[in-house]
């Protein structure tokens, strides 16, 4: 007779356990495994394999940024890629195939993946390669954030050190040293630096060999500068002045005309005769034009003739006007 139990129980007369001959083996079978591992630490997924190569190159003495691989083979050249921010970022071909040219000390190079392989990125992978310069292939993304609120960068990113400003008289005596007729820009209250950037590149195009800013109250040679710049910023020197007025009363001394650019200037352009001079432009701010000190060390504020309809010219187009006036005097002469 069964004994009595819950309502609707039913006692089967079994022991609990394993059943006869299997040994356990579905329960034994779990014992042990723990949790289910992170997908970094199977070697087996993508995760994995980034890990894997992100700690290889570390050893290596590179970076292991999260997104970052080495790539081309490099990987055990070279020094470390800093990760510090006292790197600037040039972006875009021409400016980052520029400073590989110019043997700018680059720490590391950039490139998305999947990225299009026309002639410059196959140079830039070269100069690298031959340099020992460290290349890492990242995600579009993280060039996105490298490369700052603009997001140009065609799918290369290049680390360089801040850079080196000249001295303003080491910069005309290097000129002068060259047997070559000074013709530099000085930049008054310019802190755009997209227009200094214009600007510099301006000043190669047209046969200037160097700019001077001030130590305060200018833009400085960064990233977006380095990209406006279409890479001219590894080959035309920057020189950093204390004092502007200073410096232009001391080229004074030597020989150089200093010429302002000012929409008030009582002298056309164009009626300057400036062929066998040394000369400086001398750029001021659009909204504010040139300080009183520097308009009065001016030898000449001159004026770009211009259409009634139009107010006043951006300051890099007004320099390369100015650049491409006396260029154009010098060819010539």
């Amino acid at each position: 007779m069964p004994k009595p139990g819950r309502p609707g129980a039913r006692n089967t007369g079994k022991k609990k356990g394993p059943l006869k001959g299997t040994g356990g083996h579905s329960r034994k079978a779990l014992e042990g495994r723990g949790p289910t591992p992170k997908a970094e630490d199977r070697a087996w997924h993508p995760a994995g394999k980034r890990k894997a190569a992100q700690e290889r190159y570390a050893a290596a003495g590179g970076t292991s940024k999260p997104g970052v691989r080495a790539v081309g083979g490099n990987q055990n050249r070279g020094g470390r890629a800093k990760a510090s921010d006292d790197t600037e970022t040039v972006t875009g071909r021409n400016s980052v195939l520029e400073a590989l040219r110019a043997k700018i000390p680059a720490t590391a190079m950039y490139i998305a993946q999947r990225v299009e392989m026309d002639d410059r990125v196959k140079e830039m992978l070269s100069i690298a390669t031959n340099r020992g310069i460290p290349v890492l292939e990242v995600t579009r993304p993280e060039l996105d954030r490298m490369a700052g609120f603009d997001g140009v960068h065609q799918g290369v990113a290049l680390k360089v050190p801040p850079y080196a400003y000249a001295h303003p008289q080491d910069l005309l005596e290097q000129i002068v040293d060259r047997g070559e007729l000074p013709l530099l820009v000085a930049l008054d209250g310019i802190t755009d630096p997209r227009n200094l950037g214009a600007i510099i590149r301006s000043t190669g195009a047209f046969g200037g060999q160097g700019l001077i800013i001030p130590q305060r109250r200018s833009a400085s040679v960064n990233s977006a500068a380095w990209k406006t710049s279409a890479g001219a910023a590894a080959r035309i020197p920057v020189a950093l002045a204390a004092n502007l007025t200073a410096t232009l009363k001391e080229f004074k001394k030597q020989g150089v005309f200093v010429l302002g650019l000012d929409g008030d200037g009582d002298v056309s352009l164009p009626a300057l005769a400036l062929a066998d001079r040394p000369v400086v432009i001398v750029v001021g701010s659009e909204g504010k034009g040139l300080s009183r000190l520097v308009t009065e060390t001016c030898d000449q504020v001159v004026s770009i003739p211009i259409s009634t309809a139009t107010e006043s010219l951006n300051a890099g187009i007004a320099a390369s006007v100015a650049l491409y006036q006396v260029s154009s005097l010098r060819a010539a002469h």
